[in-house]
């Protein structure tokens, strides 16, 4: 049973306002999964652009409606280029996504991190457990790119708390149930399917889809479960449909399904709580 609350209500008028303002998003994103985070953010109506040139990322940044930055396929220039990005968003009062990828598994993505929150302020902070819990300061056992089992006791709901309260910004940890804190309110959500996992980038996508919510809104709580929701509705949707003849089919179904979500679907389908 579906649990109506005020902020399932404003997802739901947010997933239109983002298909009639068509936000750019510009996206300094992981190499690996760059197309599917284009082809996700043009499913719910955003517009994407990938630039991470040093000699014009900062003035994409500054004519976006929002920014997406992802450290999954690192390189010394392109940290550069989200550095400068991320301080031209910040300048014109442009939110800021972050998906700290692999953060607690080498000392350049560890650094990279660092920097980039010393740097530039972060709207949204998404990630795995791992990802998340190191974030926020606490010992992990980070597994590559992977949420790591070891870190499976450490309570996500205290996790999303503290790195909203230590960065000042929404924290979003997403796994096989999400939740995400602006510090104060709390909010889970319980949509999903395990096949998800294995369809590269779906959490690279995740974070791009926030970023399109979040180039349309006010709330970037409402942005971050937006963003996490549908890609858990989508997945439920592509299982039902596609999910019997491989990931293969899983993954561009999960893209079909997102562009052709809207305020009923997301209405009927849900599991949203919030304290």
């Amino acid at each position: 049973m579906n649990t109506k609350t005020d902020i399932a209500e404003n997802i739901c008028r947010l997933c239109e306002v983002v298909r009639e303002k068509c936000p750019l998003v510009h996206c300094i994103t992981n190499y690996v999964t760059v197309n599917d985070v284009a082809n996700v953010i043009l499913a719910v109506g955003a517009s994407p652009i990938m630039a991470d040139d040093i000699n014009e990322a900062a003035d994409i940044a500054s004519i976006a409606s929002a920014l997406v930055l992802n450290m999954g396929t690192l390189n010394s220039r392109t940290v550069e280029s989200m550095i400068a990005a991320g301080k031209a968003a910040n300048a014109a009062d442009i939110p800021v996504v972050f998906d700290p990828v692999g953060a607690g598994a080498s000392g350049l993505r560890n650094s990279t991190a660092a920097r980039i929150m010393e740097n530039v302020k972060v709207s949204v902070l998404r990630g795995n457990l791992s990802e998340m819990s190191f974030m926020a300061g606490l010992e992990v056992s980070t597994k590559g790119v992977d949420s790591s089992d070891k870190d499976k006791n450490n309570d996500p709901e205290k996790v999303a708390v503290s790195a909203a309260e230590k960065f000042g910004c929404v924290a979003a940890i997403t796994g096989a149930v999400d939740c995400i804190s602006d510090g104060k309110r709390i909010v889970r959500i319980e949509n999903g399917s395990a096949m998800l996992r294995l369809v590269t980038g779906t959490g690279c996508m995740t974070t791009g889809i926030i970023g399109g919510f979040a180039g349309a809104a006010e709330d970037m709580l409402t942005a971050a479960c937006a963003g996490i929701s549908a890609m858990g509705i989508a997945g439920e949707i592509a299982y039902e449909r596609a999910g019997q003849s491989g990931t293969g089919s899983y993954r561009v179904a999960v893209i079909d399904a997102l562009s052709r979500l809207d305020p009923a679907i997301i209405s009927e389908r849900i599991k949203i709580y919030e304290r």
